[in-house]
């Protein structure tokens, strides 16, 4: 698959982050690089104000404008995003890191004294296409609970690594929730909706439903275990170095996600063998991702399945110990 070329319209829209390239130095993707997993549609209104509105089971709904958000925006840190679809297929390309700006969310509701009290939060993108998208369905929302706003500290951004969205990235404004996957960071935000209690799940909900790792798919939004992305790891480049004169070829990769501090990763080369604690490795939960290394030394050539795993039971990692992740490379040469 193309690297960081966009490619296709609308839904089926695309652009890959070359993860190879990362290096601990430069920690935020830039954002020409920054992964898209649909483009803006042609129908997208750029002619008249933009205007994100407040209703639903609000005592007066109202509209909050660009200059609004704009004028409270702050600096809101380092956050990693994932494509819930992140697969194999597309080298695992569908993640990036941005430096963000916005406006808290939950400050814009209580600003305007909305009660919470059985209530939920809606929150819609605009996702009209002239084209039927052969992979997807439009209708971008998601449902939250109060409580998982504040805890996650969701946001609307309005600004990525210093500069306004990108029309592909959302602009004028999407929603940021910090470690739940891209599919729940809603594009082009345009409504906001307190919804009751017993409301249903969204098509976007129903759709990454196993990509979530929900049980089944739920038919009331109250039923979805939030989307947060698990601990997970994986290499994302191969060095072969000449030291002393021998080959030896060095394992760089990246962990990120889940919401507790790592301890211990190991990785393991092919099934048959044991896994081993990773060389070089420092964990921080307040880091998008963080980086690893490993000097290794094949026995002989051949296709070797990479797998890494985190040692303490209390970490939940369901996709990493399902063997999502695992990378293949071929060695040519010892």
């Amino acid at each position: 698959m193309p690297l960081e070329t966009p490619f296709g319209n609308g839904l089926d829209g695309r652009m890959y982050t070359d993860l190879a390239r990362l290096t601990p130095e430069q920690r935020v993707t830039l954002t020409e690089s920054f992964y898209i997993r649909t483009r803006a549609s042609d129908l997208l209104p750029t002619d008249k104000p933009w205007l994100v509105r407040v209703g639903g089971r609000v005592p007066r709904p109202f509209d909050l404008s660009i200059d609004e958000l704009e004028k409270g925006s702050k600096p809101a840190g380092l956050h990693l995003m994932e494509c819930a679809g992140n697969a194999r297929s597309v080298h695992f390309a569908m993640m990036s890191v941005a430096d963000w700006a916005g406006v808290p969310l939950l400050a814009i509701l209580d600003n305007a004294k909305v009660k919470q009290q059985g209530t939920r939060v809606l929150v819609s993108g605009f996702d009209v296409y002239t084209a039927k998208s052969t992979s997807s369905l439009p209708g971008a929302s998601w449902i939250f609970t109060w409580d998982q706003l504040r805890s996650a500290g969701a946001f609307l951004a309005t600004e990525m690594n210093g500069s306004p969205l990108t029309v592909d990235h959302g602009s004028p404004v999407r929603l940021i929730v910090p470690g739940w996957y891209g599919c729940a960071c809603i594009k082009w935000v345009n409504e906001i909706t307190l919804v009751e209690d017993a409301a249903d799940a969204t098509s976007q909900m129903q759709e990454f439903a196993t990509r979530t790792q929900q049980t089944g798919v739920p038919k009331l939004a109250r039923d979805f275990q939030p989307a947060t992305m698990d601990q997970a790891a994986m290499p994302v480049r191969i060095e072969k170095w000449l030291v002393d004169d021998r080959i030896q070829y060095r394992v760089f990769g990246i962990l990120w996600g889940g919401s507790q501090a790592v301890k211990s990763l190991e990785v393991r080369f092919n099934p048959e063998e044991d896994y081993v604690a990773v060389e070089s490795f420092e964990h921080h939960v307040s880091d998008p991702w963080s980086f690893w290394t490993h000097n290794w030394t094949p026995k002989q050539t051949g296709t070797y399945m990479i797998r890494l795993r985190v040692k303490d039971p209390q970490v939940v990692a369901r996709r990493m110990d399902a063997g999502y992740y695992l990378r293949s490379v071929e060695i040519t040469e010892v």
